[in-house]
């Protein structure tokens, strides 16, 4: 029992450091050059504890590099490492400036416990120092029309070579920064700070400029992609009918000139001639078929023969209403009906 009460007690630090501790990314990338913030955020039980940085993964071998109880290292601005503790949000930050590839490695975000019983408590993050070029934001979107400018970060051995932007697949397409770190023209704008980042601005976006480019200094060079949305289009107005309870003003007459006069005679007199020519051409068709009529000796005989017929018509109709008289030669007697 004595000894389980003691393997108990030597686990008790591990414990908390398990359950209550310190979190952050695993791992940082950043161009050689350039500064890194680390965001290390803890539990609100150690809001007023003391936090460090040091640089290895073993407390006892880990070299201190700034401490929030000591006053100088808390100006990021100056100081190659600094760190500043905020406790109402929970979460100390630290700042890492000029880094270079020998600065790679493991670093500790702790929190300092004191206490017997107690062990720091920390995360481990991994920072890896490159040299080549990186992009703030790698996809770029604009409205037709409209200007879009994208950041090309690169690392301090390619701040004297000139800097390119290239249409992927295309190198012939590629735009090149002049001696003083600059290009432009009507579409495209390159300015390149000589320290870590030159950027390229689009202007007056059009939709064949969507596609993938490359910002590209000596043998690096990263992609990005451009997005072009099209111009909104304008609504226009639509005017509704009048209804019965709106009046419609009609444009007041204008003045009758004397080249509308003429224009309007014109017109007349057109008219007249086209209702003269059409009538004309109706007599003219009635009077052929008349003298075709006339002419033709099979008509006329079909016609004779119409006349003849309806003649013919008219005598049996006339007999059929008169009276037949039988004689009987025995009874000498008549019999009308």
């Amino acid at each position: 029992m004595p000894q389980l009460f003691t393997r108990t007690l030597s686990l008790l630090p591990w414990i908390s450091a398990f359950l209550c501790g310190v979190t952050t990314a695993e791992e940082f990338e950043v161009l050689e050059g350039r500064s890194l913030t680390v965001p290390c955020h803890y539990d609100p039980q150690y809001a007023s504890y003391v936090k460090y940085w040091c640089q290895g993964r073993m407390r006892d071998f880990c070299t201190s590099l700034a401490r929030t109880d000591d006053p100088r290292s808390t100006n990021p601005a100056v100081d190659k490492v600094s760190i500043f503790d905020d406790p109402v949000q929970l979460v100390f930050t630290v700042t890492m400036n000029n880094l270079k590839e020998k600065d790679s490695g493991w670093y500790m975000c702790g929190v300092e416990v004191a206490g017997i019983w107690s062990r720091d408590v920390a995360t481990y993050p991994y920072i890896k120092v490159i040299h080549g070029m990186s992009v703030v934001n790698n996809i770029l979107t604009g409205e037709e029309g409209s200007s879009v400018s994208v950041e090309c970060l690169y690392s301090k051995r390619y701040r004297e070579i000139e800097k390119k932007w290239c249409r992927s697949g295309d190198w012939s397409s590629c735009l090149v920064t002049d001696s003083e770190g600059s290009y432009e023209d009507t579409s495209v704008a390159i300015s390149d700070d000589r320290t870590t980042a030159f950027t390229v601005t689009l202007k007056n976006l059009q939709m064949r400029d969507i596609g993938w480019y490359w910002c590209s200094s000596g043998y690096q060079k990263i992609a990005v992609q451009v997005l072009v949305t099209p111009r909104p289009t304008t609504t226009t107005s639509v005017t509704l009918p009048p209804t019965a309870h709106q009046s419609v003003d009609l444009p007041p007459p204008g003045h009758i000139t004397m080249d509308s006069w003429h224009s309007h005679g014109l017109i007349l007199k057109s008219l007249l001639v086209c209702s003269s020519l059409m009538a004309l051409l109706g007599l003219a068709i009635l009077i052929r078929k008349k003298w075709k009529l006339y002419k033709d000796p099979v008509l006329r005989q079909v016609k004779e023969m119409k006349a003849r017929r309806n003649e013919y018509s008219r005598d049996v109709g006339d007999l059929q209403d008169t009276a037949v008289i039988y004689i009987n030669k025995d009874s000498q007697e008549v019999f009308m009906h």
